[in-house]
């Protein structure tokens, strides 16, 4: 998928969100609904998740300039991080509010809610649909489009109160709704939120031990130690690897160094590589490379 093609998407979902939303926040406080004014206020964190989400997408197309020796290209990851935090946030705020509409239910405007519900579900699902398309690997796109399928469970809920209101008088069904679409917005934030750190706290990629990078390097019968492995991810999709590595004295570093790489390519998908190889008589002692905080040589056992 290209980062065009995902950009279009972006853009239309942002388009027919920030639309709808205009409407929604204008029957929220006609009906005096607690649920349609949550899911407005989740339709402004959707749209100001999308804009994020193509400001990102084009600064982390930006190449190395500077001090930025890889660009921009943990914008999209910041721009998930806010994603998440404001998800967070407004799951906080919208629970609380719920929980008070329980104790002490207003009036609803049940024809309103379920009216405005109904054309939520279509909208959401229209924008859902649009980004389901785009490149979900990006943590940049994932973030958006969880605010979107958020927002799509929101008005499914909003319309089962609507519909509670209007037939049966039970006011409370406009705060449970609330609360429904709160818990879900706190799940979906923590989740974008400690998925975002891992990238900032430079955690392996999941999918990669690097327990078994080590034993795969080992593997070659030249190498007799590694040390200062490192994996991480420069941003989604983009995953790095550094290490010190020591063959016996009679190889060929750069015949090593060579295989190694193809070998990371070819098995775990990692083409971002540095890796240095000393021979055993000229490697930096494990000790030193220990008292980096760095993990120590370790021989292999054959």
């Amino acid at each position: 998928m290209s980062p065009h093609a995902d950009r279009r998407k972006l853009l239309l979902a942002l388009l027919l969100l920030g639309g709808f939303m205009v409407g929604e926040t204008v029957a929220a406080l006609v009906a005096n609904s607690l649920a349609l004014l949550s899911d407005a206020a989740h339709m402004l964190s959707d749209t100001a998740s999308i804009a994020f989400a193509l400001i990102a997408m084009t600064l982390s197309s930006w190449g190395s300039f500077g001090s930025y020796t890889f660009g921009l290209k943990r914008s999209g990851t910041l721009a998930a991080s806010v994603n998440g935090l404001t998800l967070t946030a407004l799951g906080g705020y919208l629970g609380y509010e719920g929980i008070t509409r329980l104790i002490d239910p207003p009036e609803v405007g049940g024809l309103t809610v379920l009216v405005v519900g109904s054309i939520g579900v279509l909208v959401n699902l229209l924008a859902t649909w649009i980004l389901a398309k785009a490149n979900r690997d990006s943590l940049n796109i994932e973030g958006a489009f969880q605010h979107v399928l958020n927002d799509l469970y929101a008005f499914l809920g909003t319309t089962v109160s609507g519909v509670l209101v209007l037939t049966t008088g039970f006011m409370r069904a406009d705060g449970l709704a609330a609360l429904v679409v709160a818990a879900l917005m706190l799940k979906s934030g923590l989740s974008l939120v400690a998925e975002s750190a891992r990238v900032f706290l430079q955690a392996a990629p999941r999918g990669l031990d690097p327990a078994e990078i080590r034993s795969e390097l080992l593997s070659d019968p030249r190498v007799t130690g590694i040390g200062d492995l490192h994996v991480w991810e420069i941003t989604s999709g983009f995953p790095a690897l550094s290490a010190h590595v020591v063959v016996h004295d009679h190889c060929d570093p750069d015949a090593v160094r060579k295989h190694l790489s193809e070998l990371l390519d070819e098995r775990f998908d990692i083409d971002h590589t540095t890796i240095e190889v000393a021979r055993s008589s000229t490697a930096p002692a494990a000790e030193r490379i220990a008292s980096r905080g760095c993990p120590p040589l370790r021989e292999a056992s054959r």
